[in-house]
């Protein structure tokens, strides 16, 4: 049958057009199934499916960003929120101070953040999202460090830097040996491979920019772990110390004391110290500085460990002393005055150098307490000031210095039930006064006593104070958890992982040799794998060292000496 063509068209002689399909010709068929009010059957992803979609949404590195920037975010009331584990007195005071605010802030456990579930349940995702995410990418890398480098594109020119140039009497062979070399001395791994009329070297460089990142993410997951296992390990406590008494590392020694849950109380070090000096030096008023302003803190302490010689060594700030299990670091000073108490009968109710808690001044003005529930007939509390240089005027005691150049006590006795009977216990250095009387002098007012060392004060009832002598005290903490250098190692290692990362560029190379007529023409291009500007003028550059290096108006076919002499008086690097 013969069909006429129409203008335009190209239909075969012998192959009649088809006809439309009825739907078609009516306007109402189409190829999707939801216009043609058919069902769409979409099919289910099953329990395997949703759990290998919800891992594959744990494991990327957009949710492990978002769990770290959380784990931040959770960890900002722990520094603005008392926590028990830290302080549990003032942990107390702030729930007595702010009511139902208090309690509502402690069931969501803003006083115990890194102990809380939510904020475990954050770390452990993210400890899970970073393996989950780091075994996949570590696996690739490896065999990436294993293949060879990327076969050369059929066409260099869409690639950065790409050069092409004419080398007129140039060896093909010797020209694309010498790329080879001068690619290999710029570190690059490389690979020659011949193709249809030409030659080419496949280079390819920068694998330790992955190395760095995998190396950064690893040690990150290595930080979580020695912290959690340092968390559970590891033990602190806090101790105070008075020149001339000692210290036994046991548990009934500490004034406070934490540990991980996995800590076993048996692994505490045995060793015991005493301390033997402690000096501190000041800012005098002839010497360049803030008057006042501390020098030096230094502990002269006497240490006795199994196995050894005792020996004398001196604890400063940030030099702490180290034995077995332990480490032990200054962390504050003060005075302790030694006071005497004696009722009527000439009975000492009270006695020894008492510690005294520093005010907050820079001058160490301190506040006394001294309960003395022996004394008779009714008990008694001394409560003061201890002032190491000393004045009382219209702003009441103080310290003009803190060295004790002028040591006086100014203090008040009260009478009364202390209310250490009571069985609640009680914080040593603090009393409640609003319980208690003032005594009294002739005149009806509190007695306000003033002493200096080894002055005394009698009271109307017969009962005495006395300032017998000054010492100084030292507060250590003594630690240890056995995560420590894992947690530096890993730092280091993650610092490093990350420079490595940020600085090196991964690129690849290519240089395509083909032989002509006149010589030889050569093709170099790269390809760079992140940020790097310099791959182009780089490129450039290797293509004018490999046409200078064989140019054809100087040899024809270098040997291997002369092409060795030649790379020598080349400058490395210029490909980096």
């Amino acid at each position: 049958m013969n069909v006429q063509k129409s203008p335009g068209t190209d239909v075969p002689e012998n192959d009649a057009p088809e006809a439309p399909a009825p739907e078609a010709a009516t306007g109402s068929w189409s190829s999707k199934r939801e216009l043609n009010d058919e069902p769409v059957s979409v099919p289910s992803l099953g329990l395997r499916g949703t759990l290998l979609f919800l891992w594959r949404q744990l494991t990327s590195m957009q949710t492990a960003l978002i769990l770290l920037m959380l784990l931040a975010v959770a960890a900002i009331p722990g520094s603005l929120y008392p926590q028990r584990s830290v302080n549990p007195a003032l942990t107390d005071q702030f729930l007595e101070e702010n009511g139902r605010w208090g309690e509502f802030l402690d069931a969501l456990g803003m006083f115990e953040v890194f102990s809380s579930p939510w904020f475990s349940a954050i770390y452990l995702l993210l400890f899970i999202s970073l393996i989950g995410c780091i075994v996949p990418r570590v696996l690739v890398h490896l065999k990436q460090l294993r293949a060879k480098p990327p076969r050369t594109p059929a066409r260099l020119s869409r690639f950065t830097g790409h050069t092409r140039l004419e080398v007129a009497g140039a060896d093909a062979d010797a020209l694309l040996e010498t790329a080879h070399r001068a690619l290999r001395r710029s570190r690059y791994r490389t690979e020659v491979r011949e193709e249809n009329g030409s030659r080419s070297v496949s280079a390819e460089r920068g694998l330790l920019r992955e190395t760095g990142n995998l190396a950064f993410h690893i040690a990150l997951v290595g930080v979580l772990v020695c912290i959690a296992g340092g968390t559970l390990t590891s033990y602190r406590g806090q101790i105070t110390v008075v020149e001339g008494g000692g210290f036994s590392n046991s548990l009934t020694q500490y004034d406070s004391f934490e540990s991980g849950a996995w800590f076993d109380e048996s692994d505490l070090p045995d060793f015991r110290f005493t301390l033997e000096d402690f000096r501190a030096t000041y800012v005098g008023p002839e010497e360049a500085g803030n008057l006042g302003e501390p020098r030096s803190f230094e502990a002269d302490v006497q240490i006795t460990t199994p196995g050894q010689e005792q020996e004398t060594r001196t604890v400063q700030v940030n030099k702490p002393l180290h034995v077995d299990g332990a480490s032990m670091y200054l962390l504050g000073n003060g005075y302790a005055p030694e006071i005497t108490v004696t009722d009527p009968e000439g009975t000492v109710v009270a006695e020894g150098p008492l510690i005294t808690v520093p005010m907050g001044d820079t001058n160490y003005t301190s506040q006394v307490v001294l309960k003395a529930p022996d004394a008779r007939p009714e008990q008694l509390a001394v409560v003061g000031f201890f002032l190491p240089t000393g004045t009382i005027d219209d702003q009441g005691p103080r310290s003009l210095y803190p060295d004790a150049l002028d040591p006086q006590l100014a203090l008040t006795v009260y009478q009364g039930d202390l209310g250490l009977d009571s069985g609640i216990p009680q914080n040593a250095y603090e009393v409640d006064i609003s319980s208690l009387t003032a005594v009294a002098g002739e005149d009806g007012n509190p007695v306000l006593i003033r002493l200096y060392p080894g002055q005394e004060y009698t009271l109307a009832d017969g009962t005495t104070v006395s300032f017998d002598g000054l010492r100084r005290y030292a507060a250590f903490d003594v630690a240890h958890n056995p995560f420590e250098r894992g947690i530096l190692v890993s730092a280091l290692v993650a610092v490093g992982g990350l420079i490595l990362s940020l600085f090196v560029p991964r690129r690849r190379v290519w240089v395509r040799v083909r032989p002509t007529a006149n010589g030889a023409e050569i093709e170099v291009a790269g390809l760079a794998r992140s940020d790097d500007p310099a791959l182009a003028d780089d490129v450039k550059a290797l293509a004018s060292r490999l046409s200078g290096a064989q140019d054809g108006s100087r040899r024809t076919r270098p040997d291997r000496a002369a092409a060795d002499a030649a790379d020598e008086n080349t400058p490395e690097g210029s490909a980096q």
